[in-house]
């Protein structure tokens, strides 16, 4: 039976079909008015920005001059606009274009790369719409979000972001919370060089079991304190109370089945803190959680687990069940010594805090010259 609905005034009964159809239009409507903004704002502060520096570049490379020019240009926008063009907006747009200028069609570009015009290439404005809608396809974030990445200096880095958040739809708060928990470089940790490289330039694929991993987690919105004592009840009621911050920060194709998930064996019951299927990769995926020193025991617990969830519950259709410790202190050579080298158990270390991002890139730095070295034994 449709639903009708009545107006207060008219005493007139429509169907509901029919609201939602006209709101679901006038949303799309909505939505679509924005994303033409975003793109005009973005496409114009390009244009801004090619054309300061192109006037920068007919002269010497005059950084006083460059300064100077921004100056008198923002105060004279500002005086027939209004806001949107100070100084320091003018210089992000100058910044986005030198960033993103290599996404012009090849034939208006300059073989330097530098300078986009000269004698026989095509100027953006020489051939209005058609070299603007190409532009228009390569830039698919707000103004907003490109303000942000420019400010991210290392470049397969921010690409890296670009990609993501274009992929998943992140929004400038979502991006940010990803940028300031060094993302890139806890991914880039539990890949080989390769797929390092891969990062920054195509889209986070998840392929195998070592592409979900980071190191570490970053748990910051939990609101725990590091410092005050906590049980692993109260981190476990805590991500159970913010599970879908949680899944975010698991990574691509989780979907949250059970907390404390039982089963019996040999007439003992056992428990799992929390249980997950990845979509993505078919599986099963265990996380117990340890707030204590790592122990030999722990793995073994999970390798149980894990050999359960294998023989009993996953289908002969899905992958193999992956576990994973989320514990505050990892113990390398422990991990090493007590598990296989092709097991699908994995210790990872958590933070209630965002981690340095320079403690991060030290440890990037010191994992790729240690990859290098053993490239070259």
């Amino acid at each position: 039976m449709r639903k009708q609905i009545k107006s207060d005034k008219s005493k007139v009964s429509i169907d509901s079909n029919l609201f939602k159809e006209i709101r679901a239009l006038i949303m799309a409507a909505r939505n679509a008015v924005v994303r033409n903004i975003n793109t005009v704002q973005v496409m114009t502060s390009f244009e801004i920005g090619r054309r300061i520096v192109e006037h920068e570049q007919q002269g010497e490379n005059r950084a006083e001059y460059g300064k100077a020019l921004l100056k008198v240009l923002s105060n004279n926008l500002t005086e027939e606009f209004g806001r949107g063009f100070s100084r320091s907006n003018l210089q992000n747009m100058r910044n986005f274009y030198m960033i993103y200028h290599n996404r012009l069609p090849e034939k208006c570009q300059m073989p330097s790369g530098k300078l986009i015009g000269g004698q026989k290439s095509q100027k953006l404005s020489d051939k209005p719409g058609t070299i603007e809608k190409s532009l228009s396809s390569k830039f698919s974030l707000s103004w907003s979000q490109y303000i942000f990445l420019i400010g991210i200096k290392v470049d397969e880095a921010r690409s890296f972001y670009e990609i993501e958040a274009v992929n998943n739809n992140w929004t400038l708060p979502e991006l940010t919370r990803q940028f300031n928990s060094g993302l890139y470089e806890r991914l880039a940790l539990s890949r080989d060089k390769e797929g390092v490289r891969k990062l920054a330039k195509e889209d986070q694929v998840i392929a195998k079991q070592e592409d979900l991993l980071k190191e570490p987690y970053v748990l910051e919105f939990l609101g725990l304190d590091e410092n005050a004592k906590y049980s692993e009840s109260d981190l476990e009621s805590a991500i159970i109370d913010k599970l879908e911050h949680f899944l975010l920060e698991l990574g691509k194709g989780f979907l949250f089945e059970a907390r404390q998930k039982r089963f019996t064996f040999d007439e003992d019951h056992f428990f799992v803190d929390l249980v997950f299927y990845n979509r993505l990769l078919n599986c099963y995926v265990l996380i117990d959680l340890k707030i204590g020193k790592l122990t030999h025991q722990n793995l073994g617990q999970m390798q149980m687990y894990v050999n359960y969830f294998d023989r009993y519950v996953k289908t002969k259709d899905e992958g193999l069940t992956i576990g994973i410790i989320l514990c505050s202190k990892k113990r390398e050579a422990l991990v090493e010594i007590t598990l296989p080298k092709d097991a699908n158990i994995h210790a990872k270390e958590y933070r209630l805090y965002l981690p340095s991002k320079e403690e991060l890139r030290r440890k990037l730095l010191d994992w790729t010259s240690g990859q290098e070295a053993g490239n070259e034994v």
